[in-house]
């Protein structure tokens, strides 16, 4: 951009008059962005008609209170003007001295400028021979050529600093995606020498590097995800990470399977799947970072939802402009969306009730948008108001059908999901497949494997009617992620019950096909989550006002503390925060209850956890605004001791793991190593916190603490597993000791 002409003596900071000197800016100073000449130009406006008031000898009041007020507001708004400089300069260190300098002069001209137009200060009536200072407006327009000239400074310095924040924040993200890409290419390294690998020992050595690897790669990912603003993308980047943190357990069943059974056909076709999707997955998250466009994404304008929303905004832009769209477009438009509806009346499984109704709506709707075209094509012609009236009834009626048409096709969707989860909600498929492996019944295998295929294909395909309703891009995505699951999980889930009913005594083939059942037992519960979240959509309960929720307030005797209320203290963000809060009191009930089916209540893994659980409860009763926690520094000293909690129970199980088998201790070491980067995370946060001027997010706290609880739950239950295994592996070899040493 060219040198504005604020600066410079001819543009609108010059102002010349016959009695007064030349008033321009510092020649030195050129504004090059638009953002700091918009800036500055009421400003200039305001010194101009301070300048230009007229020369009278003699000033009545009134235009002297007018004057006193020009110079008054010119101050004021150079006071925040001045602290706003003065906070910039204290963040940036390398540009404080020339800021402090700018804004010490510009400070200076603000309060010149106000008492020479003081009114108190100005004399009513010149006495013989004496001039004031306003009369000779020389004072005025040194103070303002000094204002706007230190304002200019303090404006584009400013401007350095944007570009400054702006080059960090891209060398930030660049450095980020190199490292993600980087350990991508090391996953992919260490996945092929898995894939080759021949014995049980070497495999054990080379899954531990890539369960290392993969927590530094969620831990790379999870940072990009947090500072994605597109939500869009920040959906396909938790899809990928949610495939991959599950892929890591399967894999590791998967690869076992494998080298235990390694001429087993079904094993090998199981692991396959498992190695295919986590390539699949790493491979989206390098699109995402490295911003190229995603191999095979479903585009966001094939939904339904969005076809109609996007053609009713046409019908209204033709109303305001009769030559904004043509007809052509309008009915072309509305085709492709009565092409997608066929996914609903084609459908096996939408009820005849339904389909006709879809049916009709569609009709009506076609017909509406003919009637509606003819009324805008006699609207041109005609342009009177009767005709204008006509053409506002046919785009009411219009707006109504594809209204009902959408509000169909949700109940028919919402309907169909939840009597499908409601129907396979007690797995009986999977369950029966789990016997039918021990049994080793191949006949039976056959006929519930069938079973499973069937209830497969009807959440495949409820899931990519759930997609055209769900209402939001990110929702949509959701819904492909789970039409995928279902699909591949629902193959593993065959071979990897064929393998086990092929080896029926073979307990990692049980185990294997175990993790996969409880995948599928996950997309489900995620399924109904999903179901909750479009009909909130729908209903428009999104961003709804909770005005009765609140964070509690700071105690009268800890005002120098930070308020606990995080930045955005509207409702929306305390909804939040309760929201979060309510999950975390579920978590606890759930922790309560594996801690309840330990036999031995004194074990240390059961009191790290019991303690774990008792403070993350007293975190929830908090977001009630109740419980212990009132202050900022109650809050952090609650963060150090449950992250030294997690850690005790961290070493804990350590210390079990030490009586395991390889596999077994392997496992749960996988799982320990989850944890710990999330204490040290949570450390980290409470060591930081005092030091920044914006206390810690609380949402933030809470999710982390969340996803901790989480992983306790997981390790009281395997923990609890595989302590019962140990012990009736030692009641087993005891009594086989006792016959070798001739005790029996």
């Amino acid at each position: 951009m060219a040198a504005s002409p604020v600066p410079g003596g001819g543009g609108a900071g010059a102002v010349h008059s016959s009695n007064a000197p030349s008033f321009a800016f510092d020649p030195g100073l050129e504004i090059r962005t638009r953002s700091v000449e918009q800036t500055l130009l009421p400003l200039v406006s305001q010194i101009t008609t301070l300048i230009n008031h007229k020369d009278n000898t003699k000033k009545s009041d009134k235009t002297l209170q007018a004057i006193q007020r020009v110079g008054q507001a010119v101050n004021v708004a150079v006071g925040r003007f001045v602290k706003v400089g003065e906070a910039i300069a204290n963040e940036n260190w390398d540009l404080k001295e020339e800021i402090t300098i700018a804004c010490i002069e510009a400070k200076q001209a603000g309060e010149t400028i106000a008492a020479l137009t003081d009114v108190a200060k100005l004399n009513h009536v010149e006495s013989e021979g004496q001039i004031t200072i306003l009369t000779d407006k020389t004072g005025v327009v040194q103070a303002a050529r000094l204002l706007l000239s230190s304002v200019t400074k303090v404006l584009l310095l400013a401007d350095r600093v944007v570009i400054k924040q702006i080059v960090t924040s891209r060398n930030k993200v660049l450095t980020l995606a190199m490292l993600i890409v980087t350990s991508r290419n090391k996953i992919l390294a260490t996945m092929e020498r898995l894939e080759k690998v021949q014995s049980f020992q070497e495999f054990v050595q080379i899954f531990s590097q890539f369960g290392n690897e993969m927590v530094e790669f969620a831990h790379l990912t999870g940072d990009r995800q947090n500072d994605l603003k597109d939500e869009k993308k920040k959906a396909r980047m938790a899809v990928a990470r949610t495939v991959l943190e599950k892929g890591t357990m399967m894999l590791l069943t998967a690869s076992k399977t494998c080298l235990r059974h390694p001429s087993c056909d079904s094993a090998h076709k199981n692991k396959e799947g498992v190695f295919d999707r986590m390539r699949v997955a790493l491979e989206k998250v390098i699109e995402i970072v490295t911003d190229c466009k995603p191999n095979g994404e479903t585009d966001s304008s094939s939904s339904i939802f969005t076809g109609i929303k996007e053609l009713k905004l046409n019908i209204e832009a033709l109303r305001e402009n009769l030559y904004f769209e043509s007809k052509e477009n309008l009915s072309a438009a509305l085709e492709v969306i009565l092409e997608r509806v066929e996914d609903f009346t084609d459908s096996a499984y939408t009820s005849h009730e339904h389909r006709e109704r879809i049916l009709e709506l569609s009709v009506q709707a076609r017909t509406e948008l003919q009637q509606f075209i003819s009324m805008w094509m006699q609207a041109q012609s005609r342009k009177t108001k009767s005709a204008a009236e006509e053409l506002e009834l046919t785009m009411l009626k219009i707006s109504h059908s594809l209204h009902e048409l959408r509000k169909e096709l949700h109940s028919t969707a919402m309907q169909l999901a939840a009597d499908l989860l409601k129907f396979h909600a007690d797995h009986a498929v999977l369950k029966a497949l789990k016997v039918t492996g021990v049994e080793g019944n191949l006949e039976a295998l056959a006929e519930y494997a069938c079973k499973l295929s069937e209830q497969k294909e009807q959440l495949v395909e409820t899931c990519r009617l759930l997609r055209h309703v769900s209402g939001t891009e990110p929702l949509e995505i959701t819904c492909v992620h789970a039409e995928e699951t279902f699909q591949v999980t629902g193959q593993q889930i065959i071979s990897a019950a064929e393998t086990l009913t092929l080896h029926p005594s073979s307990k990692i083939a049980k185990e294997n096909l175990d993790v996969f059942c409880e995948a599928w037992e996950s997309q489900i519960s995620d399924m109904a989550t999903l179901l909750r979240e479009i009909s909130d959509v729908f209903e428009g309960r999104r961003g709804e006002k909770y005005d009765h929720l609140s964070l509690p307030k700071p105690l009268k005797n800890n005002t120098n503390l930070k308020s606990l209320k995080p930045d955005k203290s509207d409702s929306e963000e305390q909804a939040k925060i309760a929201k979060l809060g309510l999950k975390l009191g579920l978590l606890t009930s759930d922790a309560d209850c594996e801690i309840e089916k330990w036999e031995d209540q004194e074990n240390e893994i059961v009191q790290h956890g019991r303690n774990m659980s008792r403070m993350a409860y007293s975190l929830y009763l908090f977001t009630r605004g109740e419980g212990p926690l009132k202050t900022s520094q109650d809050l952090i000293h609650f963060l150090e001791v449950f992250a030294a909690e997690g850690l005790k129970l961290t070493s804990s199980v350590q210390s079990f793991s030490k009586q395991l088998k390889d596999d077994d201790k392997l496992m749960l070491l996988l799982e320990i190593n989850k944890l710990i980067p999330l204490c040290h995370q949570l450390q980290t946060i409470t060591k930081t916190s005092l030091q920044s001027k914006v206390f810690l997010k609380v949402d933030k706290c809470i999710t982390k603490i969340r996803s901790m609880m989480v992983l306790m739950v997981q390790l009281l239950s395997l923990c609890s597993k595989l302590l019962k295994k140990v012990e009736n592996n030692r009641w087993v070899s005891s009594p086989n000791k006792d016959i070798m040493d001739g005790k029996i």
